[in-house]
């Protein structure tokens, strides 16, 4: 594959996981106090850096990704948190598309989530992408014990732990899971005509006093997410 990726992880700790997968790694080219590496990931060339939480860090990372390093698509991997009925910590969602859920302009006639004057405000990933996770997570028995859906990322430049709030969400945009980078990562994506997928593994619970058979971990959650990756790019040989 002749393809250049560029890959995305807002915390450290999820570039860390990416990292150990990283071959050939060049020295880091530092950019708006963003340090990307350009190297191998399963003989795949790929740019890999840490954006920084929130919206702003990743819109700007992913533009640098696609003016500077000219990356034919972008993927996001991290930790998120479940929102979807059902899903439990350390089961993955692979983005059907991605939505801000904090954008509220509906005092001047759009609606929550609408972004004022653009047409598109709810950003698709490529389905190619898509499916080739689903088949990677397929075919890795490591993952056996958990589950994969696909579904609606939504962000918001706040950590969402208030039972209200999360509720709040849920019906206004119905989304898989909940973070603070995804939306930010697509809409840049979008603008540039290049296409997308955001990988998460969740780190939290989505419902309120249910127990979980496995304690929160944010390092096995990333390491999960980061393992994904690179079953997803052995799919694209």
């Amino acid at each position: 594959m002749d393809k250049k990726i560029g890959i995305i992880a807002a915390m450290e700790v999820e570039k860390a996981m990416l990292s150990i997968f990283l071959k050939e790694e060049q020295p880091p080219v530092k950019i708006a106090g963003m340090d990307f590496t350009e190297g191998k990931i399963e003989g795949i060339p790929v740019v890999l850096v840490k954006s920084g939480v929130g919206k702003v860090n990743a819109a700007l990372c992913t533009q640098i990704l696609c003016s500077y390093f000219s990356v034919d698509f972008i993927i996001n991997s991290g930790v998120a948190g479940a929102m979807a009925e059902g899903l439990g910590i350390f089961d993955l969602v692979v983005s059907s598309d991605a939505v801000y859920h904090d954008v509220d302009a509906s005092d001047f006639g759009y609606r929550p989530t609408e972004i004022p004057q653009m047409t598109c405000s709810n950003f698709l990933a490529d389905k190619k992408l898509v499916q080739a996770i689903k088949n990677a997570f397929e075919k890795d028995k490591f993952f056996r014990p958990y589950k994969l859906i696909e579904g609606r990322i939504a962000s918001g430049d706040q950590f969402v732990s208030d039972p209200k709030l999360k509720q709040s969400i849920k019906e206004l945009c119905n989304p898989a899971c909940v973070e603070m980078e995804g939306a930010a990562i697509a809409h840049a994506a979008y603008l540039n005509s290049k296409p997308f997928v955001i990988i998460r593994c969740m780190s939290d619970m989505a419902e309120e006093g249910v127990d979980s058979p496995e304690p929160f971990n944010e390092e096995k959650a990333a390491d999960m997410s980061a393992r994904l990756v690179r079953d997803f790019l052995l799919e694209l040989k």
